[in-house]
């Protein structure tokens, strides 16, 4: 649910702004106020489970997204949908972090290879879904209601989640558990939304000064954070941020390249979704169905770089990717320079297969290459701060879409009837910037390891035993 609901709020976008008459910032918010609401909650969810129970807090995440799915589905005011929003990921902040560790701790290590191989599964074919089923429930427009199936479709997963959860999953705890860090949740998420408020909001209301005086001053809050988590270290050993994680050059590279690729694909999807939609016309239905080359590229080359080319080549395979995808996305602004308001979606093939496969050539191997060389004792809280700083990636690019998107449409050629040129433009603009962050992570990953220690050059490597995975 949480992966399918990722993904499927994007293609329903120009539905839901003609539906509610949403603006451009807060259609931004919708997916935005998700991505920051999960990133801040991942962490202490993860916590929760360990000090009270992983398949009681799993049941009241899954009960609280459930719920809150209900209520974006009946939302009949904007600002309704993105609080609705901001509780769905607060939720699922609660439910995700507890799969895996309920995974480990149900089964023996030598059938968790099949266990996780199955979740990996689902993890793809999530990804691959969300663009295809929004588009289908937009487009059927069952009983009138346009978009809200999209959420609404949540509720018999949750209710059957809810009953084979209380049935089947057992309890279970960390002996050791840490303590919450309410605190440092509260300082994180005050400094990020100091920043990012003024970032999606300014170019509405003509970029006034507290603003300004709102992003400097986001910086004095992180600071505060970042003080008060060394305290907290001291104090019981239990901060929300291990800070001492950054000390290990290759995590702490690793990090800024999590955070770029998060910034790049929330800049990403939306502007392209918005292009397709509002700039070409193009209903949610032929823009989910655009997709499908670039979910299928992205599946197949995950699979192999973790198989068969990370093992021989190690970060090369990350840097290859990137390079890979920056030639995708030149190659898109090509097409689209040259076909302008008459592009089609064969034409769109090429390049979004190019850009695919260089995706899935570093999000697959990207967590084991930053965890290689952190202690062991502190894998959980790397673990942990590697999807929360996805996921804030994700919320940042997504403020920065008023700027790199927004803040060069051409809002006069758009009330003219040339919205394909002016939609055209603004998109080339945004992928000119993902250009550039896909350039600072393939020169990130250069502080990698080349191999990570759970990999071996291959004419190097000693064979697993039958069942045993090579790489984590």
């Amino acid at each position: 649910m949480d992966l399918v609901d990722v993904t499927i709020v994007n293609i329903a976008m120009p539905s839901i702004s003609h539906d509610l008459g949403a603006s451009f910032s807060v259609l931004q918010w919708i997916t935005e106020g998700y991505a920051l609401a999960f990133a801040a909650g991942l962490i202490t969810g993860g916590r929760l489970g360990d000090i009270y129970g992983r398949r009681r807090v799993f049941l009241l995440g899954m009960g609280g997204f459930t719920l809150a799915s209900m209520l974006c589905g009946l939302a009949g005011d904007p600002h309704l949908l993105v609080a609705a929003r901001v509780l769905q990921g607060g939720t699922a902040a609660l439910m995700v972090p507890q799969v895996l560790a309920i995974v480990h701790s149900t089964f023996p290590a030598h059938e968790r290879g099949k266990v996780f191989g199955m979740f990996g599964a689902i993890v793809g074919l999530g990804a691959v879904s969300g663009p295809i089923l929004g588009a289908l429930l937009t487009e059927w427009n069952i009983l009138g209601l346009e978009w809200r199936p999209i959420f609404l479709v949540n509720l018999p997963v949750g209710i059957a989640g809810l009953i084979l959860g209380r049935r089947f999953i057992a309890e279970s705890k960390a002996e050791n558990a840490l303590k919450l860090d309410l605190v440092g949740v509260a300082l994180a998420t005050l400094g990020i939304v100091m920043f990012l408020y003024p970032l999606t909001q300014g170019r509405e209301l003509g970029w006034p000064l507290w603003g300004f005086l709102l992003m400097g001053g986001s910086a004095v809050v992180l600071g505060l954070f970042v003080v008060y988590e060394r305290y907290k270290k001291r104090k019981d050993g239990s901060p929300l941020v291990e800070l001492s994680l950054f000390s290990v050059k290759s995590f702490a590279a690793g990090i800024g390249v999590q955070l770029a690729f998060g910034v790049l694909t929330g800049i990403y999807f939306l502007c392209w979704t918005l292009y397709m939609q509002l700039g070409l016309g193009w209903s949610a239905l032929r823009a989910g169905l655009t997709g499908i080359p670039f979910s299928i590229a992205v599946s197949v080359t995950a699979g192999m770089s973790v198989q068969k080319l990370v093992p021989r080549f190690g970060r090369k395979v990350l840097q290859a990717g990137a390079l890979v995808m920056a030639a995708g996305v030149l190659l898109y602004i090509w097409e689209a320079d040259r076909y302008g308001a008459d592009i089609t979606s064969w034409q769109m093939a090429l390049p979004l297969t190019v850009m695919g496969a260089g995706m899935g050539f570093v999000v697959a191997p990207l967590t084991d290459a930053v965890l290689s060389e952190v202690p062991r004792e502190h894998a959980g809280s790397a673990s942990g701060l590697i999807n929360t700083t996805q996921q804030l990636g994700n919320a940042i690019g997504l403020g920065l879409v008023s700027v790199v998107f927004f803040g060069v449409l051409d809002e006069d050629a758009v009330a003219r009837g040339r919205a394909a040129t002016a939609f055209g433009d603004a998109y080339g603009n945004a992928l000119w910037w993902v250009t550039g962050l896909l350039v600072l992570v393939f020169l990130l990953v250069f502080a990698l390891p080349r191999h990570s220690r759970t990999e071996a050059p291959v004419a190097d490597a000693a064979p697993a035993e039958k069942g045993e995975p090579i790489a984590a």
